[in-house]
């Protein structure tokens, strides 16, 4: 009977205790569940990095121009658009102006008359080649760069410009002076481009 007794009591002691030990491994795995799951709540509840606009689009901006892209300056004629998008004075004694042409016309357009008037430029085709910048405070034009072919340092557009279709553009001039801060950008029958020069960074 003690015999009895005492197994049943060491079994009651052995139960209690791996009883005790699951407890304690129970709690402690849930208390490391609930610091995880706190801060899965509170990730999930910090402000996201990913703004979504009342129309839904997730706070993409639907633009034509690549993001952060400034417009200096914008003229039309001939069915054509010109955006002037950066004129910057570089440290070799240059500028280069860059920006953009738009065909609003019904038939394809050939940049024929931006080629310019001088015989050492008409190799250049369909091109920016006759573009100039003119300091108004100076009274000076600036004609566009070229190397000792005549081959100008600008785009040289390859086919014609359809319908509605845009294409990107470059040129560069001799710089004016330092103090000269703005001038008028002109290529073929478009009306002049005033635009404000900046510093390369």
């Amino acid at each position: 009977m003690n015999l009895r007794h005492t197994m049943k009591g060491r079994r009651t002691v052995t139960a209690v205790a791996i009883a005790t030990v699951l407890l304690l491994t129970v709690a402690g795995c849930g208390g490391g569940g609930d610091d995880d799951s706190s801060a899965k709540n509170d990730s999930s509840s910090a402000p996201s990095s990913k703004s979504v606009e009342p129309d839904g689009n997730d706070g993409k901006q639907e633009t034509d121009s690549p993001a952060g892209e400034s417009v200096l300056a914008e003229v039309k004629g001939d069915n054509l658009t010109l955006k002037v998008t950066s004129a910057v004075r570089d440290g070799g004694g240059f500028v280069t102006v860059e920006g953009t042409v738009t065909n609003n016309g019904s038939r394809s357009w050939v940049a024929a008359d931006w080629r310019g008037d001088e015989r050492e430029l008409s190799n250049n085709g369909g091109s920016v080649a006759g573009a100039s910048l003119v300091d108004q405070a100076g009274k000076k034009k600036y004609l566009i760069l070229r190397d000792t072919q005549g081959r100008c340092l600008c785009t040289r557009f390859t086919g014609a410009l359809v319908q509605g279709a845009s294409a990107d553009w470059f040129a560069q001039f001799p710089a004016p002076p330092e103090g000269t801060t703005s001038v008028d950008f002109q290529v073929g029958s478009m009306p002049p481009a005033t635009i404000e020069l900046s510093e390369d960074e």
